[in-house]
């Protein structure tokens, strides 16, 4: 067994407090939110059950994802029509220029804060591509 997994293994949750597996190796009926989200599930206010971790060696910390518990998830709740306008809108804001008002049919940068045309009016003073 490596020094990495060793660290990263805690089935009784003594050393971090919830028990802890090495990455990709949860026990079945714990899911992380994604993997809840893709079944259709949330977790709908349960507590961690444990959590994933793996050490990063390139930066030397350790990276965590929380589990849930399958069992006790509930369905996602469906969006409402409000819910998709508000959503609307706020695509709409990212897509609108806020000096010139077009709207673009991509999302502007929001480095720029504004339109590629209105950030850079003179050609030659655009960044340039090497």
């Amino acid at each position: 067994m490596s020094a990495a997994w060793g660290k990263c293994y805690d089935p009784t949750g003594a050393r971090y407090g919830v028990p802890t597996y090495p990455w990709r190796l949860a026990p079945d009926g714990l899911a992380t939110r994604r993997q809840l989200r893709a079944q259709g599930l949330r977790p709908g206010g349960q507590e961690i059950a444990a959590q994933l971790m793996r050490v990063n060696r390139r930066q030397g910390g350790v990276r965590v994802a929380y589990l849930y518990r399958v069992d006790l998830a509930k369905p996602v709740r469906p969006m409402t029509s409000r819910k998709w306008g508000a959503l609307a809108l706020a695509m709409l804001a990212r897509r609108t220029c806020p000096e010139c008002r077009i709207t673009y049919s991509y999302c502007l940068p929001r480095s720029l804060g504004c339109c590629v045309l209105c950030a850079y009016p003179n050609p030659n003073d655009a960044p340039r591509s090497t």
